[in-house]
């Protein structure tokens, strides 16, 4: 058999990173979901790329769509240090109508399919597909080489999860050697799984196939005129149903907090309640996640700041910062900040008590703000004594607040509440900073 290094370099990954991702409403009104922000210094997309790159699989395909530009610049940005000449790459495929010049991406499968002469010319021995938009790290290498041993055309990752939760993924069951035997794309209500009818085993979007058995099954999809043109619901049923297809088991490739080797960490960020829980989780004392790891770096790109720095007001009031993330370029000026992730080149000013806050990049929040289970998206200026967690209601009405009673900000919110409470906003010219940044 193959060592795990020749089959690293006989592999392609595709990350797909063309969906919508309506769920995380107004975070998603400029940029893809991959592109959003996370953890204090990343993107979502950090994670799949990072994994790919520590895989030792370094021929990779990013498939774009929707409001893309933010994430096209991150990863041209960021991504830009593989090279060629060693046959290293990140091909940027965004939809471009290469089939029949009517259509962009029609869905999952569809989006492989479209760049299938392209993916060809690489000649790859092994697919990985992934999804772009989940936080965990993985060694896909390691899912290669059990995709071998099983020596089925298909392989998918599977992890188990809380039935209550499993109705937004692909569900499957399996037998005693790993064959799956039935496969259900987000059900209603999921089968349990064996001796624990609690959860069920859920599919992570991560897929090896086979390619030349990959590009036969979406030539055979494509001329199909019933298909969704999905793998989750055309692809992956029609290979169970053939007896094709194998599970990977997550626990088999996890990487593993250093600090706690029995949790195998994966998060679907979809919504802004699960966006605001993992962010959170990185600011606990011992988070699940471990992004502080060396033999295991999550990469990206920052532009280069300086240091994150605490700082007294004009009253000699001392900043208090408890189990927070603050990035660099960060300036906090005598006030609270707990369990919150401040990203690069927040600025809060003197007096304001920050608790379970998520503040995205090139936010100001001005002096006596109080802020209690929230969301700031990127960019966005606060006036001053402005409170936001303590009244639902006003909230609501102000703002975007979800089942969870976390409240999302924008800057569009702020202008709007500017032309409806201008009172809020007395003198708030006098003391907003000048900048020329472009927030995407």
């Amino acid at each position: 058999m193959d060592n795990v290094r020749d089959v690293a370099k006989q592999t392609l990954a595709l990350v797909l990173a063309g969906g919508r991702g309506s769920r995380l409403r107004m975070l998603t009104d400029s940029r893809a979901k991959p592109a959003v922000f996370f953890g204090g210094k990343f993107r979502i997309i950090d994670f799949a790329l990072s994994n790919c790159v520590n895989s030792g699989i370094t021929r990779i395909g990013v498939v774009t769509q929707y409001k893309s530009h933010s994430l096209l610049r991150h990863i041209q940005s960021g991504w830009s240090f593989l090279r060629n000449q060693f046959n290293e790459f990140i091909d940027l495929l965004p939809a471009q109508q290469r089939v029949d010049e009517e259509h962009w991406y029609q869905g999952t499968a569809d989006a492989v399919y479209q760049n299938i002469d392209i993916i060809r010319n690489h000649f790859p021995k092994y697919i990985v597909i992934l999804a772009g938009d989940h936080i965990y790290k993985m060694d896909y290498a390691a899912m290669v080489m059990d995709h071998i041993h099983h020596g089925a055309p298909l392989t998918v990752a599977c992890i188990p999860a809380p039935r209550d939760q499993a109705t937004a993924f692909g569900v499957m069951k399996v037998d005693e050697t790993g064959l799956i035997t039935d496969f259900i794309e987000k059900p209603k209500d999921p089968p349990p799984m064996p001796g624990d009818p609690t959860r069920s085993l859920c599919s992570m979007g991560i897929y090896v196939f086979d390619a030349e058995y990959l590009y036969k099954v979406l030539q055979e999809d494509a001329e199909n005129p019933d298909s969704h043109r999905d793998f989750g619901m055309d692809i992956i049923p029609a290979l169970v149903r053939e007896k094709k297809a194998y599970a990977h088991d997550f626990t088999k490739s996890c990487i593993r907090n250093r600090g706690n080797k029995d949790i195998c960490y994966w998060r679907d960020v979809g919504t802004l309640d699960a966006y605001w829980e993992a962010n959170m989780d990185i600011a606990s004392v011992q988070p699940q996640l471990d992004v502080y790891d060396t033999s295991w770096p999550i990469w990206t790109y920052q532009v280069q700041m300086p240091p994150a720095k605490y700082v007294q007001d004009i009253n000699g009031t001392s900043s208090i910062v408890r189990n927070s993330v603050c990035s660099a370029g960060c300036i906090i000026s005598g006030s609270s900040i707990c369990h919150s992730v401040l990203f690069s080149a927040a600025r809060v000013h003197s007096n304001c008590f920050l608790t379970d806050a998520v503040v995205l990049p090139f936010c100001v929040v001005h002096r006596g703000c109080r802020l209690t289970k929230v969301i700031l998206d990127r960019g966005v200026e606060l006036p001053r004594n402005l409170i936001i967690g303590e009244n639902p209601e006003l909230d609501a009405r102000r703002f975007y607040r979800t089942e969870g009673g976390v409240t999302l900000v924008t800057r569009n919110m702020i202008k709007k509440l500017r032309e409806t409470e201008p009172e809020l906003f007395k003198d708030f010219d006098n003391y907003r900073s000048n900048r020329s940044i472009e927030y995407v």
